[in-house]
């Protein structure tokens, strides 16, 4: 058993498909084809099961693929700790990060990153700030830069970079824009949030229970640019940083309610950072 049989596996198992799993890893389907039939040979049991054009793992599959997983984890793991030992800065950096945060905070670190260590290739992944934490605590990426999570995961250490208030806001055209503090007003009118689950939509409801207001959701979606969209055309209200506040947009004050967050680097406790990582890393909390 090699690492290309069990990236095969990976792949397969991974996008159901042969001929998918082919063009993830830059092969020919034969070539996988060959890979898969060499490890169930060597172990001497059936891994997939083909279905018409559907591919499914067999028992001996599914027993196989945690382990499987574990390997190639460990193996990476080892290429990290080896590449440490050199002072050179290069290989990949995987990232995870929000499309907020890529468009708004990264961009010039991202510049002058590259220009710093040229030899370095990005894998960045544009998840919600949630999947990335999730990526981050399954060992599938090093890092992600997101909204921080009110509470640690245990496999998590987080660490705040920048802070980000956040305003009640609606058009300079809605009738709330000069209503003052009226907060029992919101919910006659549709309010334009992030989806159930995140860290923002849980600050906007909590700092609004304290009015004993509950948002009428008319639009969800995790995409601050398309929620600012739609507040300034009016369809809404919204909670939105108070970085995107334009002329277009009047802000509502609660009294005594501020809306909050923070944003920064979210690491696994357990794993090493390769020298790519660290760097951006340190970049991300120098002073």
């Amino acid at each position: 058993m090699d690492t290309n049989t069990l990236q095969a596996f990976l792949a397969v198992a991974d996008r159901g498909s042969f001929s998918l799993a082919a063009e993830q890893l830059f092969l020919t389907q034969p070539a996988v084809s060959k890979r898969i039939a060499t490890l169930e040979e060597e172990l001497a049991v059936k891994l997939f099961e083909r279905l018409g054009r559907r591919v499914l793992l067999t028992e001996a599959g599914r027993t196989l693929l945690p382990k499987a997983k574990h390997i190639m984890r460990e193996m990476e793991e080892s290429r990290r700790l080896i590449a440490n030992l050199s002072e050179d800065v290069r290989g990949t950096l995987q990232l995870a990060t929000s499309h907020h945060i890529g468009l708004h905070r990264l961009p010039d670190i991202l510049r002058d990153y590259s220009r710093q260590f040229p030899q370095v290739e990005f894998d960045l992944h544009f998840l919600d700030s949630e999947a990335g934490c999730a990526a981050v605590a399954a060992g599938e990426l090093e890092m992600a830069v997101v909204t921080l999570p009110q509470v640690a995961p245990e496999k998590l250490e987080i660490h705040h970079v920048w802070d980000d208030p956040l305003m009640l806001m609606v058009s300079r055209e809605h009738r709330l824009a000069d209503k003052g503090s009226a907060a029992e007003l919101l919910a006659l009118y549709p309010g334009i949030l992030p989806e159930k689950g995140t860290v923002t939509r849980r600050l906007i409801e909590n700092g609004l229970a304290a009015f004993g207001v509950t948002p009428r959701v008319g639009v969800e979606t995790n995409y601050l640019e398309t929620i600012r969209m739609l507040v300034s055309a009016g369809l809404g209200w919204s909670v939105l940083p108070l970085s995107m506040k334009g002329e277009d947009l009047a802000c509502i004050i609660l009294e005594d309610v501020s809306f909050h967050r923070q944003l920064g680097i979210v690491i696994h406790r357990s794993r090493t950072l390769s020298r790519a990582a660290r760097m951006f890393y340190d970049i991300l909390l120098a002073p």
